[in-house]
């Protein structure tokens, strides 16, 4: 590691202000750490978000659930409102990582990174959420932009997300074995307003399958996910899979998921 300016502040207000002033924001620091150990990033101020309580919680809200940016994923998967809620999404924060991970890490610090094969961008976009800034509520069709790519301005703080409580919702993810990162993962739910289907690991960061969606508005199920030809050519490919071989998990785990969700 290197010499650089810690901040821990105690206020959203002060956050914003370190951030606009190019200090670097830390939540869970699962990603931005070890950048800076492999000196892949190497900022000069660490604005550490630790001490601002208002960042953390989970409470029902109406048909929501408001879960704050700096809530672990251990507490997600452990909350019994989540779990009473949105099982699908307890179901995932259970299985991000190891325990060391799920310990530290935290969902605003997921979602504003963007990994392209995270976890908790499937959900967000799945689930339909909405993401409570210090300025504004982004809708997650409009707040991931590619990948590590997001709509966030530099001086601006997810404070929580506010996600929609889904008729049926499953999530399906094909581990790459040493990161744990996914592969493909696939989160689908069936809301009040049709199917949405969200994938993560394929490409270019998080995106929706308006194939799979159609197909499941009409019929919700493994048969009429399998119906569905998954096009491989904007699919990524890497030592770890083809875009062929990806194309054919999104359709396996899309199956499985639609399964997951009828409780077969």
């Amino acid at each position: 590691m290197y010499a650089f300016d810690y901040q821990r502040p105690a206020s959203l207000t002060d956050a914003a202000q370190l951030a606009a002033s190019g200090a670097k924001l830390l939540a869970g620091g699962q990603t931005l750490l070890a950048s800076m150990k492999l000196r892949l990033s190497s900022p000069e101020t660490l604005a550490d978000l630790g001490a601002i309580t208002e960042l953390s919680g989970i409470r029902r809200d109406g048909d929501h659930l408001v879960i704050g940016a700096m809530t672990r994923h251990a507490e997600v998967a452990a909350s019994q409102d989540v779990l009473a809620a949105i099982p699908a999404l307890a179901d995932l924060a259970a299985h991000i990582g190891d325990r060391q991970v799920r310990a530290m890490g935290t969902l605003g610090g997921s979602v504003a990174n963007n990994d392209p094969s995270a976890c908790y961008p499937c959900a967000v976009l799945g689930l339909g959420a909405t993401i409570v800034t210090t300025k504004r509520a982004m809708e997650a069709d409009d707040f991931f932009q590619g990948m590590f790519t997001t709509a966030l301005d530099e001086d601006e703080l997810i404070t929580a997300i506010r996600f929609p409580m889904a008729e049926r919702a499953a999530y399906m993810k094909f581990k790459q074995p040493a990161s744990r990162f996914a592969l493909i993962g696939v989160f689908v739910a069936q809301t009040a307003d049709g199917v949405r289907v969200a994938v993560t690991g394929g490409g270019n960061g998080v995106f929706r399958h308006e194939g799979l969606e159609a197909a499941l508005n009409k019929d919700f199920s493994a048969a009429s996910a399998a119906s569905v030809k998954i096009d491989d050519s904007e699919l990524s490919s890497d030592l770890h899979g083809s875009a062929a071989y990806r194309a054919n998990l999104i359709s396996v785990q899309t199956q499985r998921a639609v399964d997951k969700a009828l409780g077969h």
